[in-house]
């Protein structure tokens, strides 16, 4: 028998299962991926087939062994993550409830803004370091309490996506610190907080609430049931790996023992972290916003600031550009012209534009939470072309990132990082790269780390089992070594942003009462228009007798 040299690591997205195996050292020797899907309604709703979520698990786990020879024999442990957020109840026998709540799901909304302005939230914000939003399962379990409580009576224990895997894996119902303590607890003490749960008004609900587990301690053996569902052998060490957010900077370089490193993901959301200690945590002033999720390290968390939208910026401009091309008869797609950005930046010039980056139908949630913000350019002229409007699409990512940041500040050298990391499918792109470090302030670097995410919670079941004696060394060994050469940020570009981010910033705040008034105008033209559907429903159908009266 081949000795046991494989870690397999779990990424369950929205929409990408992958299983993902690595050598002791951290090697990636194979991936299987299969697409996950899920559905969404007018009421807000977008919710996931638990059971077949399960079923895409297990054949990404067999699609494996098709990747990496002697799969079956070679494997030490497993560990997965998975999409944060949302709401995946289960009853008797482990059966889902009903379809996962994911946290793409807006049904929440109005409990959400009732709960986030009651006294009590300041203090649930205090302990969770967390803004309250509709993605979150306190939000979406207060919301099923008072209009379908039938769930909840029906549940036997809530859980997050990799918990829902985790407990098909190994049968136990579990959670992680991270999740765990930015939802229903405290960041400092990686517990339950009751008076958070209070402030959810979930108090007779806190029997739902699983056990929390820390995977870099504890892992449960694979169960003879999942054994036979993913060939894998039974007894298999699994870990409950954390969030996928916070396991994807680890694996991308978030936390390597620098001082005042940080860590971009810019793929359709942008993420932004910065690893501290829990006692040099910076919450916002006035207006909550942003996540604090724990690290799998004794008292170290990643502040959080997260954009609703980075690159979905990008393909709304190539989206429009590509449909007037396709309107002129020469059909293009819109994926077709990725590769023309950095061209475009090259034809125009630096801080011509202001852009706002605020596209998602959703608003803002870093570092405002705003649901009514949208994006827009400021500054235009005659001269302008489409260069240019890239260009400025592109560095309004770079000041949401400086925007970001500077709501984080821990109060330990200043509101910028030192070094940005980078990681995403964006951070290939030269001059995105330019831009977010001149808009920063700092070098970037970039990992050549193909899976951040499997890698982070392998790095997890590697530690549990015996590989590392703690996470520092395994990030010695897994992540250091993988991160590419310091880009320094470009003097000039860096003088011209630092410029132009206060105006940035000014129009951010000027623009809110005008989004208001944008969004009311949205809300009222809708009850027309239904008031209009409706009239005509009440009227009936045009007979040939009425037609012509």
């Amino acid at each position: 028998m081949a000795d046991r040299d494989i870690i397999i690591g779990i990424d369950a997205g929205t929409s990408v299962i992958k299983a993902v195996a690595f050598t002791l050292n951290g090697t990636q020797v194979g991936t299987s991926a299969v697409l996950n899907s899920y559905d969404t309604a007018p009421d807000g709703a977008a919710t996931q087939d638990m059971a077949r979520t399960w079923a895409d698990c297990a054949r990404a786990l067999r699609g494996l062994q098709d990747k990496v020879d002697d799969l079956s024999a070679r494997v030490a442990a497993l560990a997965v993550t998975g999409q944060g957020d949302g709401t995946w109840l289960v009853g008797a026998d482990n059966r889902p409830v009903t379809d996962a709540w994911l946290w793409l799901d807006a049904r929440a909304a109005r409990t959400t803004t009732d709960l986030a302005a009651k006294p009590q939230n300041a203090a649930r914000f205090a302990a969770t370091g967390t803004a309250l939003n509709t993605c979150q399962m306190g939000a979406q379990m207060a919301h099923m309490d008072q209009h379908c409580p039938d769930l909840l009576d029906r549940a036997e224990a809530a859980l997050h996506c990799k918990d829902w895997l985790y407990l098909n894996l190994t049968g136990e119902r579990a959670t992680d610190p991270s999740e765990a303590s930015f939802t229903f607890g405290d960041f400092r003490t990686r517990q339950y907080d009751d008076d958070v749960i209070a402030a959810l008004g979930l108090t007779h609900r806190r029997a739902l609430l699983p056990q929390i587990i820390d995977g870099t301690r504890v892992t449960h053996p694979l169960s003879a049931k999942a054994a036979g569902e993913t060939g894998l052998p039974e007894g298999t060490p699994v870990s409950l790996g954390y969030v996928d957010m916070v396991m994807t900077a680890l694996g991308a370089g978030v936390h390597t023992g620098d001082a005042g490193t940080a860590c971009s993901t810019i793929g359709s959301t942008g993420v932004h972290m910065r690893a501290v200690t829990s006692d040099d945590v910076h919450l916002t002033d006035g207006a909550q916003s942003g996540y604090v999720i724990c690290l799998p390290a004794p008292n170290m968390v990643t502040q959080v600031q997260t954009n609703m939208a980075a690159t979905l910026n990008i393909d709304w401009a190539l989206r429009m550009a590509a449909d007037l091309m396709s309107e002129t008869g020469h059909p293009h797609d819109y994926a077709d012209l990725v590769g023309r950005i950095d061209g475009w930046m090259g034809r125009s010039t630096p801080g011509a534009l202001l852009y706002q980056p605020y596209v998602s139908e959703a608003g803002e949630r870093g570092p405002m939470v705003n649901p009514n913000a949208r994006a827009g350019f400021i500054g235009l002229a005659a001269h302008h072309r489409f260069a240019d409007l890239m260009r400025g699409v592109v560095e309004g990512l770079g000041m949401a990132a400086r925007d970001c940041y500077a709501a984080m500040n821990t109060g330990s050298g200043g509101d910028m990082p030192s070094e940005l990391r980078i990681t995403g499918g964006a951070a290939r792109s030269p001059a995105l790269r330019a831009v977010l470090a001149a808009c920063v302030e700092a070098p970037v670097r970039v990992s050549t780390r193909e899976e951040a995410g499997a890698a982070g919670c392998a790095m997890m079941a590697a530690v549990a089992i015996g590989a590392y004696p703690d996470m520092d060394a395994c990030i010695a060994e897994w992540v250091t070594p993988l991160l590419g050469d310091a880009e320094q940020p470009d003097p000039l570009l860096t003088e011209t942003y630092a410029g132009l981010y206060p105006a940035y910033a000014a129009a951010r705040d000027a623009l809110t009462p005008v989004w208001d008034q944008l969004a009311e105008h949205r809300r009222a033209s809708h009850e027309r228009q239904l008031e209009t559907n409706e009239r005509s429903l009440d009227a009936g159908p045009v007979t040939a007798s009425t037609k012509g009266s």
